[in-house]
């Protein structure tokens, strides 16, 4: 059975990408993860070295961002706080109190809360990898560069895909297409699931005049996951692109059932195959 994916809302910040083992590529070219695993020199959750105070903050945590995934913000704020409480030096509260307030739209706190973060545990991975989606947010793209980069120098780090194609995204923001591909193209190699990476790379190919390449990784992509008008306007405009008069038609005739409201919708009614 396909997954059901919002490839457009966020891709970076909220995906939960199955672990993986490989190693990512340091990223060159100088969206936020929910804490997942401990910071270096933290005790294993649940494991005989983490003290009581710990154990009770980490639950609060675990609440925090299940509220908070569930867009309810004042209980996931009411229950970081209650984790703050149980054990200040806690850092991984701190991305999460970080993401919450950026999706707030209170940048000041949300600045303050991943500083105070990264000064517990300057290479937390799950925090530099919050804090270069919410750099990225912000206008300083190239900034974040630099947090993904530090979160794959993380030789542990559960998801390494992440952090990889978050830098591909915010290297398309600002023109730097070389950089972009390449972690996009590190980010599919180690998960060759990852929707974020293969619809941007289809985009990016598509810009570049070579729709075969595109058409690879939309096919792909729309072979995995329940498809988005997102996805399918990928596919159309490839398929148009390609001059498959048939498959575009059938594309269209999909997003105009599926999804007739949509931004794409509209596109495709007017004819703005560029867009």
């Amino acid at each position: 059975m396909k997954a059901s994916l919002a490839v457009a809302a966020a891709f970076a910040s909220l995906l939960w990408l199955a672990g993986c083992a490989t190693d990512g590529t340091p990223i060159s070219g100088s969206g936020a993860s929910i804490a997942s695993a401990p910071g270096a020199g933290s005790p294993l959750p649940g494991s005989p070295d983490e003290s009581e105070q710990r154990r009770r903050a980490r639950i609060r945590l675990e609440l925090a961002a299940s509220y908070y995934q569930q867009g309810n913000f004042t209980v996931a704020l009411d229950e970081l706080r209650q984790a703050i409480e149980i054990d200040p030096n806690y850092a991984p509260v701190y991305g999460v109190l970080g993401l919450v307030y950026s999706d707030l739209g209170d940048r000041d706190r949300a600045e303050d809360a991943f500083q105070h973060g990264l000064r517990l545990a300057p290479n937390d991975a799950d925090l530099n990898n919050s804090y270069g989606w919410f750099l990225c947010q912000t206008g300083r793209e190239r900034a974040s560069l630099e947090r993904f980069a530090r979160a794959l120098n993380d030789p542990l780090y559960r998801t390494p895909a992440k952090p990889l194609h978050n830098a591909g995204i915010c290297a398309l923001r600002i023109g730097d297409e070389e950089t972009a591909e390449r972690n996009l193209q590190r980010a599919f190699q180690v998960d060759p699931s990852n929707a974020v990476a293969m619809y941007h790379l289809g985009e990016l190919y598509l810009r570049r005049g070579d729709a075969n390449r595109a058409r690879f990784y939309s096919q792909r992509l729309l072979g995995a996951y329940e498809p988005t008008s997102q996805m399918l306007w990928l596919a159309l405009r490839i398929e148009h692109s390609l001059g498959n008069l048939d498959a575009e038609k059938s594309l269209a005739l999909q997003l105009r059932r599926r999804f007739p409201d949509s931004p794409e919708t509209a596109l495709l009614a007017q004819g703005r195959f560029g867009g």
